[in-house]
């Protein structure tokens, strides 16, 4: 009898994982088509109008100025569009912004010079050959006991039951972004272990051009080492800005594997690629041109940055927090 219950429960187990097996394979990211959301109209028109009256008053003549009001629009609504569409280097750098570097040199290795007491320096391998710097940055109340521990200490208070935050950072500048560290002092003031890294491309990180399926393996390796050091103690992913969108991917393939966190916390989140870029301060000229989808934002798709947290959500179940854009410790991305 005993041994017909333990074939009864292996075979559940079995079927469970057939299960979930079969929920990742029948999920499909589907393309969003972009939404317009700006209100006003007549805009644009305003500013050629304005651009005529100017050139006209400097002396122009109108066959002057109607040249070069066609060479700008030709150079607006045709070559630049162009020029997006089939420059995958260019879409990524945009979207990730991992060239921008403030302040320009950090000493990564040693986060106390970076104003972070109680921290260490460490790096993990993602995909092969990709290398994450990751830093851990111990709660307020054990700070003072940090001098001359070993790296095998530090791993050990991950799993004292305190919760454990897993910060996945947005675009541009770094782990030791100002108003990131900001972020980590006042999560550590209330006693929670944080785990920070950059991903590639970013920080001291390998230098390799990211897409979503790369930043999402680079958080998943994180996420399996943190989550194979904390024992019971709680852990949260923590995603801000277009982290936000890395983190509801990354927690929708936990939750279908099984292997979720405690919770997910989305700061300045976004509902996908495709509305943000559609109505980014950026994209204000293009925003209502013909096949604007075409031209902007199909091709994020195409070179695997599509983006879409309001689909990744509908497979998560684990708590969800929305902290929308109003924190004064996060003015940017």
């Amino acid at each position: 009898m005993p041994n017909m219950e333990i074939k009864a429960k292996i075979e559940k187990v079995k079927n469970f994982g057939r299960i979930q097996k079969a929920r990742v394979k029948e999920f499909k990211v589907k393309h969003v088509l972009s939404k317009l959301r700006e209100k006003g109209w007549g805009h644009r028109r305003l500013v050629w109008l304005l651009l005529t009256l100017v050139l006209f008053y400097q002396g122009w003549t109108l066959l002057d100025i109607v040249k070069l009001l066609l060479l700008l629009a030709l150079t607006l609504f045709i070559a630049l569009p162009f020029i997006f569409k089939f420059t995958p280097w260019l879409q990524r750098n945009m979207v990730f912004l991992p060239f921008i570097k403030v302040p320009g040199y950090i000493n990564f290795e040693d986060p106390e010079s970076e104003g972070l007491p109680g921290s260490r320096n460490f790096y993990l391998e993602s995909d092969p050959g990709v290398k994450l710097g990751v830093w851990q940055i111990l709660p307020a109340n054990i700070m003072g006991s940090i001098k001359n521990q070993s790296e095998e200490w530090f791993i050990d208070q991950l799993s004292d039951e305190r919760p454990v935050i897993l910060y996945l950072h947005g675009n541009s500048n770094n782990r030791a972004g100002p108003h990131r560290a900001e972020l980590y002092h006042l999560l550590r003031s209330l006693n929670y272990h944080v785990i920070t890294f950059d991903y590639r491309s970013y920080g001291d990180s390998s230098q390799i051009a990211p897409n979503e399926t790369g930043v999402v393996a680079d958080s998943k390796a994180v996420y399996d080492w943190v989550r194979s050091k904390v024992g019971n103690s709680t852990l949260l992913v923590w995603g801000h800005s277009l982290g936000s969108a890395v983190s509801s991917h990354l927690v929708a393939d936990l939750c279908l594997e099984g292997n979720r966190p405690h919770g997910l916390v989305l700061e300045s989140p976004f509902n996908n690629i495709y509305d943000e870029v559609r109505n980014h301060p950026l994209c204000w000229v293009w925003s209502k041109m013909p096949y604007f989808d075409w031209f902007f934002t199909k091709s994020l798709e195409e070179n695997d940055l599509g983006f879409v947290s309001d689909q990744r959500i509908s497979v998560i179940d684990v708590p969800i927090v929305f902290m929308p854009r109003m924190m004064q410790w996060s003015p940017s991305c």
